[in-house]
């Protein structure tokens, strides 16, 4: 089968060298068909790139859910891949594991189970996949390694799959195994007998999740090739390896795209579409990520299908890769079948069909340019693409088909008129099983027997808005919706809402550290647990909050201003740091590794105390109170300029904070 495709591809190519005014492609059923369609989806994590949208109000969240979930009305997903939350930094911010230590189990912390409930409610089909970046640090017992007990790791994972299952009636399809420096076969073999022994046969497992390493072990190991269901790749660059296709694996690139999002972006994802098909035999695309709901500046900001940043607005993007989705996903579902008759367009671009095998056929055609195509990774080769007219000839099953309902995107890169996403065009009566198009450079076209597309669309969302430059949160949430309080993104530690039932006063709700121990992570994440909020554009402005140690001695907490880093960069935040310690000492710090002393002294603090700290910070100074007294003041800040609010500790402790508020100027 793959030899026929690669064959057709040679044809095709043979061609590039000439100038013609029409070629002809034809869509044939006659021999045989090429692989089972897996699906068209997005990834919630890797990490915590949903944060912002829960905080949404509605209607706005409900139409963001429908534009990425609602079957033919918006990019229709036929996949979610989330995130299993493992404590740890995993590239925007740490998302909440459901055993932060091995005799702790909760199954409603983070928000990864409401963004698969809100999937399976408008699309029941949609295929649910978890793969854990991270671990907590008992997983590793010590070390930044989470399989040397691969029964630990493997137990942990289970009971997310089961928790998922038992406490939101929520199936898990298929479980990764990701590694950036390795894959464990040992591992992998544990977790499909771990898998087995409860029940969860029918769960398929991905690996090696990152590339296509582990393809030459699959074929020397009968146990490993038992165990694995899907060669799983990572930015693969449209391309794979002649050691996957021998194992006879599905070959998914399980993670794709993580490209700014504007029209070069949409010009990248749809280019990847098809082309993982065509050059790759790839049979599912997932992009990184599903929406970009987390702050811009943090790493790889608008990475995502649309961008829903603004949750104190309501503002969001319907981006163009929605729509580019939407060429494919409207018209087909998994469980379809590629032609064996796809290949490369003689001018550049590409085309697929795919059918239903019960008479439906959609053709999906791309021909965007190289430089309105080029996605964040890997570097692509030069390719050219020119208009051109191409005819295509339907035989086998499809002779007798005598209309094509059509769709078009059109990316005007090289004029001033707006680009056009996702237009339905007069249906196309054929002549003899032919029809022809004029393909222009930077179009998508969706050719299909399918009648139910769409493009759906609501009112107009609110402006978008800057980040209120007054805001308070008291964290006195009886029945908290999500573990997290609203607006706050997670950069090192987790922050959960807390009930702190020793405290008669006014303390018994507030927001609590709860990590000890430092997780295993692939991210260089900070010694200090920090979470940020606001502006990034902030200056001159006052950040206080209410801060209560529980660790003894060298414990330590912070409030922070004009904190310019976070993600995988976090390590190397500096902004303005105001310390205070349990030993009865404070420290004003440029860093969050508290390196720059800017200020130091005796404050009187202890842990198992609350304490108020007050940060001002305007033009080129900084001062500070405690308990409503001033405890330093005029410290020369020159840089950064501008930054988000945080809080955090010294270290893995636990913490708590309340009563948070932030007045901005600018």
């Amino acid at each position: 089968m793959e030899q026929s495709v690669l064959a057709v591809f040679v044809v095709f190519l043979s061609f590039s060298s000439h100038c013609c005014s029409s070629q002809t492609y034809i869509l044939n059923d006659k021999d045989g068909l090429g692989r089972v369609f897996d699906g068209i989806g997005g990834l919630s994590g890797g990490g915590a790139t949903s944060r912002l949208l829960v905080n949404y109000a509605e209607p706005y969240r409900s139409q963001i859910l429908d534009y990425l979930f609602k079957p033919n009305f918006g990019a229709s997903l036929h996949i979610l891949k989330v995130e299993i939350g493992g404590d740890a930094q995993t590239t925007d911010g740490t998302e909440p594991s459901h055993m932060h230590y091995e005799n702790d189990e909760n199954y409603f912390r983070g928000y990864e189970w409401w963004l698969m409930k809100e999937a399976k409610k408008r699309n029941p089909n949609i295929t649910l996949i978890g793969l854990p970046w991270a671990f907590p640090g008992w997983v590793g017992h010590g070390k930044n390694w989470p399989y040397d007990f691969p029964d630990i790791t493997a137990a942990y994972v289970v009971n997310w799959i089961l928790g998922a299952k038992q406490y939101h009636d929520l199936d898990i399809e298929y479980i990764g195994i990701w590694n950036e420096r390795n894959f464990d076969s040992k591992y992998i073999k544990v977790l499909r007998n771990t898998l087995d022994k409860v029940g969860l046969t029918d769960v398929g497992i991905i690996a090696a999740d990152g590339d296509w390493s582990i393809a030459n072990s699959i074929i020397v190991d009968p146990y490993l090739n038992d165990a694995v269901d899907v060669i799983g790749a990572h930015y693969p660059g449209t391309n794979t390896v002649i050691e996957a296709l021998k194992t006879q694996k599905k070959l998914w690139s399980s993670e794709d795209y993580s490209t700014f999002n504007d029209e070069v972006g949409g010009g990248c994802w749809a280019r990847i579409l098809n082309q993982n098909y065509v050059n790759g035999l790839m049979t599912a695309t997932i992009s990184w990520n599903l929406v970009a709901s987390y702050y811009e500046e943090l790493p790889f900001g608008r990475d995502g299908l649309m961008t829903a940043q603004e949750p104190w607005s309501g503002n969001y993007v319907v981006e163009s890769p929605i729509w580019i989705t939407a060429h494919t996903t409207q018209f087909t579902q998994p469980g379809w079948t590629y032609l064996q008759t796809v290949g490369h367009l003689v001018q550049g671009g590409s085309y697929v069909a795919l059918t239903d095998g019960n008479g439906n056929l959609t053709v999906v055609i791309e021909t965007m340019t190289h430089d309105h195509s080029v996605c964040i990774r890997p570097p692509l080769p030069h390719f050219n693409v020119t208009s051109q007219n191409a005819t295509f000839q339907l035989k086998g099953s499809f002779a007798s088909i005598k209309e094509l309902q059509v769709w078009r995107s059109q990316f005007n890169f090289k004029t001033k008129k707006p680009s056009s996403f996702f237009e339905k065009l007069t249906p196309l009566k054929l002549s003899d099983g032919s029809f022809t198009l004029n393909l222009a450079e930077d179009e998508v076209y969706t050719l299909t027997t399918i009648t139910a597309g769409q493009k759906g669309s609501y009112p107009e969302p609110p402006a978008s808005a800057r980040f209120p430059k007054v805001y308070k949160d008291d964290f006195d949430v009886r029945n908290p919706a999500f573990s997290e309080a609203p607006d706050f993104a997670d950069q090192t530690g987790v922050f959960e809402y807390y009930i702190n039932l020793t405290d008669p006063g006014p303390h018994v709700f507030t927001l609590r550290q709860v990590l000890t121990e430092r997780p295993v992570t692939w991210v260089a994440d900070a010694d200090q647990t920090i979470s940020v909020i606001g502006d990034y554009q902030w200056q001159n402005l006052t950040v206080s909050c209410d801060v209560f140690m529980e660790k003894v001695k060298t414990g330590g907490v912070f409030v922070a201003a004009r904190v310019d880093k976070g993600g995988q960069s976090v390590r190397s935040a500096k902004g303005v740091f105001f310390w205070v310690f349990a030993d009865g000492t404070y420290k004003v710090t440029n860093d969050l590794a508290g390196q720059t002393v800017l200020a130091e002294g005796q404050s009187g603090t202890r842990a198992y105390g609350w304490h108020t700290l007050s940060l001002t910070v305007k033009g080129q100074y900084a001062s500070g109170l405690l308990n409503g007294y001033p405890l330093w003041k005029k410290a020369v800040v020159l840089n950064p300029k501008n930054g988000w609010a945080a809080i955090g500790t010294h270290s893995y402790e636990l913490a708590q904070f309340d009563n948070f508020a932030v007045e901005a100027e600018k």
